[in-house]
């Protein structure tokens, strides 16, 4: 798995774990707790015993998939372990199917691993091992019951693992309570710091992050630059791309023998390549101080990575800068690596084609005057000057100054200079994904619509619960909730809204296909006006006909 060492959590952890102990563990997000508790959790599981011995508890259920992923690497080379993933927005059908089939260990938010209790779906009468992961957000989020709930309903004997980023004093009453002399660890973060690296962020669909790389290079003229992927086979096929469009770019992976990667890190080195394309794993070799820019073509996998990506440019004590492309639920991701840095990422948009070609006319402009400044041009001027005998006959059609010539050089310049950017993007296109700035957003509050309300069986409570679970925000941050029978209206802090939108479109609740859009003023009007409607349909059964009638027109008129 490209592992060279154990991590602090990990070095502490994995033997108190392995011994059976009890556990109370304060690790951030990006310490590599997951395989902190994951790797004995895998360890452990006896593969003839179907029974369920491990769960893992997660607030979120992109942290669900996370260590559910992580767990299967893990365990690729042991036999017979299986590894289901369970949460909300899941069709429950499909997981009890899959719980047939008899998995070991059991990944699930609280919400779902409750449905599944109450269903008789799960049974933990054989768990010997129950793991809290980011305990404390589990709370903020009010799964304090459910937690306990699940608590109460496993075993007396089995190991309990908690692991929390702060020890708050909820986290220590269930520790108290549920916990057999419980080891202490802890590892905290020392301040994550890049002054001298500015640091943004591109909302960019797959299918265009060529062209929004291709842009970025051309409008600030980068002489050295690195570009991260997950993939070695991503930086392949990103290395031929740009290859293609006349940059000088090279590959840097585990699969090319050394002694072609030293190649490349020399020629890197020697400015004779202008782009290099790597691999985490591989990019530990890259040690140049002249790096102007980093790109993350791919969203890291881990927080981690990203401070060692960026890391790259801004070093001693040079300027650098790192742009990374992002969409749909990798913004969840990037929320996360912004936390973990302790640092701004800024939200651009892609350089436009009139922005890339004032660039290169720029960086001509510049070279002329350098060779102004030099001088030595008598030889130049003395063809200029015939130049101009033949082209300065005013009774001539093709009559010009000696600014027009200039001019003339310099569209044959420009005209033969190559622009890696490809114009068959148009700069609409690109910028279709910024589909929000939160600078244009009043106060501190936006209220979004959400097509659920108590027509689906659901209350409040339950929609703020949905909501956190889902996208990560914490249910005592959400504010005002307006509930009406076919949708409702709440309110979020707007840095949150690109993780709320993003996390919850296309997510199902009891199965109703969620919608959820920025509520616009005529949108938000029709709170007062529904509630006006659904007063007078109380009123209507007490009505004689004409009354019923009026029901009926309110009724269709709100369909």
């Amino acid at each position: 798995m490209g592992f060279e060492e154990t991590t602090p959590i990990q070095a502490k952890a994995i033997p108190v774990i392995l011994q059976g102990n009890d556990i109370i563990a304060q690790a951030p997000t990006g310490t590599g707790k997951t395989c902190a508790f994951g790797i004995p959790a895998v360890e452990d599981v006896v593969p003839r015993d179907n029974k369920v011995q491990v769960l893992i508890l997660c607030p979120t259920r992109e942290l669900v998939i996370q260590v559910a992923e992580e767990l299967t690497a893990l365990a690729k080379y042991k036999q017979d372990v299986r590894i289901l993933p369970i949460y909300g927005g899941q069709q429950i059908d499909r997981q009890i199917r899959a719980l047939r089939k008899r998995p070991q260990i059991i990944v699930g938010t609280p919400g779902r691993i409750m449905d599944h209790l109450r269903r008789e779906t799960l049974k933990l009468d054989g768990l010997n091992k129950i793991i809290l992961d980011e305990a404390d957000e589990m709370l903020n989020m009010g799964f304090r019951e459910d937690i306990d709930i699940i608590l109460e309903s496993v075993p007396e004997e089995r190991q309990f693992i908690l692991f929390s980023a702060t020890l708050a004093p909820a986290i220590l009453d269930i520790a108290n309570k549920y916990q057999h002399d419980p080891v202490t660890i802890n590892v905290v973060h020392k301040a994550l710091t890049v002054p001298t690296i500015e640091q943004y962020y591109l909302e960019v669909r797959e299918s265009n992050k060529v062209e929004v790389l291709s842009r970025l290079i051309d409008a600030h003229n980068f002489k050295l630059s690195v570009v991260f992927c997950n993939t070695k086979k991503r930086v392949d096929d990103l290395c031929k791309d740009l290859q293609a469009r006349g940059y000088s770019a090279e590959s840097l992976h585990g699969d090319m023998k050394q002694l072609q990667r030293d190649n490349v890190m020399s020629r890197f080195r020697n400015g004779l390549i202008d782009i290099l394309i790597a691999t985490d794993v591989a990019a530990r070799g890259i040690d140049v101080d002249d790096v102007d820019a980093v790109f993350n073509y791919d969203v890291p996998s881990d927080e981690e990575y990203y401070v060692h990506r960026i890391g790259r440019t801004g070093r001693a004590n040079r300027q650098g800068v790192s742009y990374t492309f992002a969409a749909g639920k990798e913004l969840i991701k990037l929320r996360d690596i912004q936390r973990y840095t302790k640092s701004k990422i800024k939200c651009i948009k892609p350089p436009s084609i009139e922005d890339i070609q004032e660039n290169k006319l720029s960086g001509v402009l510049d070279e002329v005057k350098a060779v102004l400044h030099e001088g030595k041009l008598t030889s130049y001027i003395n063809h200029i000057e015939r130049l101009l005998e033949e082209v300065s006959d005013v009774d001539s059609e093709d009559y010009a100054t000696s600014l027009d010539v200039a001019a003339a050089f310099l569209k044959i310049a420009m005209d033969k200079m190559v622009m890696g950017a490809s114009t068959d993007v148009s700069d609409e296109e690109l910028m279709k994904n910024n589909n929000f700035d939160l600078n244009k957003i009043d106060g501190d509050m936006v209220r979004l619509f959400i097509n659920l309300g108590r027509k689906d069986n659901i209350q409040v409570s339950d929609l703020v619960k949905f909501i956190a679970s889902t996208s990560g925000i914490k249910g005592k941050e959400i504010g005002r909730v307006d509930m009406l029978d076919k949708f409702s209206f709440f309110e979020i802090p707007k840095q949150h809204l690109d993780d709320v939108m993003t996390s919850l479109i296309g997510e199902s609740l009891k199965g109703r296909r969620v919608n959820i859009e920025v509520a616009n003023r005529k949108q938000d009007g029709r709170t007062k006006q529904m509630g006006r409607r659904q007063s007078r349909r109380q009123e209507g059964g007490r009505r004689q006909e004409g009354g019923r009638g009026n029901y009926r027109h309110n009724k269709s008129r709100e369909q």
